[in-house]
């Protein structure tokens, strides 16, 4: 019987990451995420890549029905997991009374509700001679109240609290969590501009994306409870513990205020030129 490997939100940047770490391990996949042609895209050049079982299924994790069916289709073919990568989530950057509350919500069904019930019914499918391993990915952010970010931090927040107390829970049952706690992605536009918004701290905390997955990857095998990639951002996170959270938050907001500044700035100036 094969025993797969499960990554939602697996044609994102960090979610392709993953998927081509696990490929590379010889490891069989299943992938999903909202659009089948980026889904089938990736799942056949991983499979070409690395001669590797790669099954894809689209799905709307903010959507309970779409979730059901998805964890229906998981029983129906008997399937057995032996690790899940909890990729998918999403963040909508912005002052939180100015934002449309349909937004807001997405962010909790995807990012606390999607990852909650992906997680129950896979423990659910576990395979039941090898240790199961849950990686959630969470956020640099988890550790501190942030402005502009209120929701996303707070959800992330949430996902790393959840992960260690589950991993107490269960630890006596044959499964291990692991939460990931990076800081900025290069993983899309939007990203990519946030992180240069932010000057030189953006560019030193920001971090490879394959370089994560895999040292993610490792730190799951090895049974550790938080990865937080990169020496800089263990360093902000053990000086953020020992500072007042209003005084974090105070911060970061300041430093959004900047970025924000900074990216207004910058869309002036190519709107001008495009003039």
């Amino acid at each position: 019987m094969n025993s797969w490997v499960l990554i939602t939100g697996a044609t994102g940047g960090l979610g392709k990451a993953f998927a081509t770490e696990c490929a590379s391990r010889g490891w069989n996949l299943v992938l999903t995420d909202l659009k089948p042609a980026p889904l089938e895209t990736l799942a056949g050049g991983l499979q070409k890549a690395y001669n590797v079982d790669v099954r894809c299924y689209t799905s709307d994790l903010t959507n309970p029905a779409s979730r059901a069916q998805l964890f229906d289709t998981f029983t129906g073919e008997r399937m057995r997991f032996w690790m899940v990568i909890n990729v998918a989530g999403l963040d909508f950057e912005g002052s939180f009374y100015e934002q449309p509350f349909e937004k807001i919500r997405t962010i909790i069904r995807l990012n606390i509700e999607g990852t909650l019930e992906v997680t129950h019914a896979l423990i659910q499918q576990r395979d039941p001679v090898r240790t199961f391993r849950i990686i959630n990915v969470a956020s640099l952010a988890a550790f501190y109240p942030m402005p502009v970010k209120a929701t996303y931090a707070a959800s992330k927040r949430f996902l790393l609290d959840f992960s260690l107390a589950l991993r107490e829970e269960l630890r006596d049952v044959g499964v291990s969590i692991t939460a990931l706690c990076p800081a900025g992605m290069p993983t899309t536009p939007e990203c990519i501009e946030s992180i240069e918004a932010q000057g030189l701290m953006g560019k030193l905390t920001t971090q490879n994306t394959g370089s994560v997955a895999a040292g993610t990857i490792d730190s799951a095998l090895k049974g550790k409870a938080v990865y937080i990639p990169g020496t800089l951002n263990r360093i902000l996170q053990a000086l953020g513990s020992v500072v007042p959270a209003p005084l974090i938050a105070w911060i970061v907001g300041e430093r959004w205020r900047l970025a924000h500044e900074r990216k207004n700035a910058r869309r002036r100036l190519v709107a001008a030129t495009q003039s």
